[in-house]
């Protein structure tokens, strides 16, 4: 029941002479309908404070496994870069050292053709 239809249901005190014992009934039977709304209202606060902690704390525990995740996104990245340094400095070595195969391919061969001079840069 919402505070709007307890007091729709709440008639009216009229001065119907000197009838004070309906006049008290009336207004206890009012008294009693606002103390159960106050008391619904009391219940219906403590149950929200209770679901809006359980959300805090949902929340909280969210934000801490976000936390968590981004720490370990990062931590892949600098794996990543880390093994892409590695990765250009093993090119490099392959490069030099398929390059220095080559200087000696052409040595061997100028030697096995008898011409010494044509594997020299």
């Amino acid at each position: 029941m919402t505070a709007r239809e307890v007091r729709s249901t709440i008639s009216a005190v009229t001065d119907s002479g000197n009838d004070i014992e309906t006049r008290v009934t009336i207004l206890e039977r009012g008294y009693a309908e606002l103390r159960e709304e106050n008391a619904l209202a009391r219940s219906d606060a403590a149950a929200g404070r209770m679901l809006a902690a359980g959300a805090d704390h949902d929340v909280s525990e969210v934000r801490a496994e976000l936390r968590s995740h981004t720490r370990a996104l990062n931590a892949l990245r600098e794996t990543q870069l880390e093994q892409g340094r590695r990765i250009s400095v093993l090119e490099q070595k392959v490069t030099e050292g398929f390059a220095m195969l080559a200087t000696g391919m052409a040595q061997i061969t100028a030697l096995l053709s008898g011409n010494p001079d044509s594997g020299q840069s």
